[in-house]
């Protein structure tokens, strides 16, 4: 089975918990504090492997989570640091977030790594909590949670040409006489499963040129094939349209022609935009003088298509069609490369910074149900994890929190009043006006 996408859930790991120690130490409160730092979690990395050729492991395992940071330790020990870890993927692969569609990563080089999530930060032992006034602080941070997310991973095959075209019109040997690829070939009318790739080796240059799944109709709404062969299209620089042009079996060149068109139009007008040349096939058994003959050229020279007369199977006419197919390659190779490596740079840029530094980390949102203030946030839910209630001095770390955000002032602006109760994940506060 040849898998071509897959969807799986990646989640990096948590961040270490600062700790809570105190040493023994004579005149000192309660020891003096000596709790370490928790580790940093893992991140989850992917890395292009071309001994891979499938997703297939992806079919199966839909979670990936790395290891947490270890928690701080008395003595002022800092926690170990959480395994990175290493999703392997094909070369070829690109990382898409599913939930906005956002390119993430395009990995079109053995050993490229890619860092997806990056593991939690780990929380600061009690002894950074120590001051002036506070010298035997009694709760510690808490570490930063991992990031969870779905990514969508999608393996678009890495070949220059593509040979595109209806079932049964000569793609798979074309590409045999081409290269050394030994692909299945008969006089068959369903499709090829899955692509067949070949190296052409011309005088002075080389290129992959791939026969890709034939289309139906409907193909860009998902029939049949439809998307697994055009998402293949869509990393080809090249195109080369194979046509029968002989009729014998009952098709219409000019029709196909235009249909298969109408296909890559409907995906995506960038594929439709990609140069095309014309290889009007099977010429050893086609009618020179018919209409179907002459219709498709005169539709051809009309439109300005490059074409050329060909026989895959007699070997002949292809080596014009090879030599144009590397030209156009080199004029596109000079034309992508700095339009793609700008395009990958803002790609590669998009969330994978630590939660800690996202745009909205801090922001407490304010919910009035019932008369009670529900509080909510990212970083309130980091510091009220780390919360001793117990302790006053970690009550009054967490108040403080709330009144340097601004918290206190725009719940006092929405009605709040001393006796009132505000809830913060699930735990009620009564708030008492200082």
């Amino acid at each position: 089975m040849f898998v071509d996408i897959a969807e799986i859930v990646i989640v990096s790991g948590k961040g270490g918990d600062g700790a809570v120690s105190f040493r023994r130490e004579p005149f000192v409160p309660n020891g003096g504090p000596d709790g370490g730092n928790g580790g940093k979690g893992g991140d989850i990395v992917f890395v292009a492997d071309r001994n891979l050729r499938t997703l297939m492991d992806f079919k199966y395992k839909k979670k990936y989570r790395a290891e947490a940071g270890q928690n701080g330790m008395k003595s002022n020990k800092y926690g170990k640091k959480g395994a990175d870890l290493e999703i392997r993927t094909p070369v070829g692969t690109v990382i898409s977030d599913a939930a906005t569609g956002a390119l993430m990563s395009d990995l079109t080089e053995d050993g490229v790594r890619f860092i997806a999530a990056i593991g939690g930060k780990g929380g600061l032992g009690n002894s950074n909590f120590k001051n002036s006034v506070r010298q035997a602080p009694n709760f510690a941070e808490a570490g930063t949670a991992g990031t969870e997310r779905t990514v969508t991973l999608e393996l678009k095959l890495l070949a220059d040409v593509g040979l595109i075209g209806f079932p049964n019109v000569g793609k798979s040997t074309l590409l045999s006489v081409c290269s050394a690829a030994k692909p299945r070939i008969a006089n068959y009318h369903f499709t090829t499963l899955y692509p067949n790739l070949g190296m052409v080796e011309l005088a002075n240059t080389a290129f992959v040129m791939a026969d890709i799944p034939g289309l139906i109709e409907g193909a860009a709404g998902g029939a049949g094939l439809g998307h697994d062969f055009l998402r293949h299209v869509e990393r080809t620089k090249v195109l080369i349209h194979v046509v029968d042009i002989s009729g014998n079996e009952g098709r219409e060149p000019l029709d196909d022609f235009i249909r298969i068109n109408e296909e890559l139009e409907a995906y995506s007008p960038k594929l439709r935009a990609k140069p095309q040349l014309v290889a009007c096939n099977k010429t050893d058994i086609a009618d020179p003088e018919s209409d179907t003959y002459k219709d498709f050229l005169a539709y051809l020279d009309r439109e300005g298509y490059a074409y050329f007369l060909i026989s895959a199977a007699a070997n002949k006419g292809i080596r014009p069609l090879l030599n144009r197919a590397a030209a156009l390659l080199d004029e596109e190779a000079r034309a992508e490369t700095e339009v793609e490596e700008e395009i990958l740079r803002r790609a590669r840029a998009i969330d994978v910074v630590p939660a800690e530094r996202e745009a909205d980390y801090r922001d407490i949102l304010i919910e009035k149900s019932g008369g009670i203030f529900v509080l909510s946030g990212k970083q309130l839910k980091k510091i009220f994890d780390s919360t001793n209630f117990n302790d006053y001095g970690s009550v009054r770390y967490l108040y403080k929190h709330l009144e340097r955000s601004g918290a206190i002032k725009r719940m006092k602006a929405q009605g709040l009043k001393e006796g009132d109760t505000v809830r913060i994940y699930g735990f009620d506060l009564e708030y008492f006006d200082e």
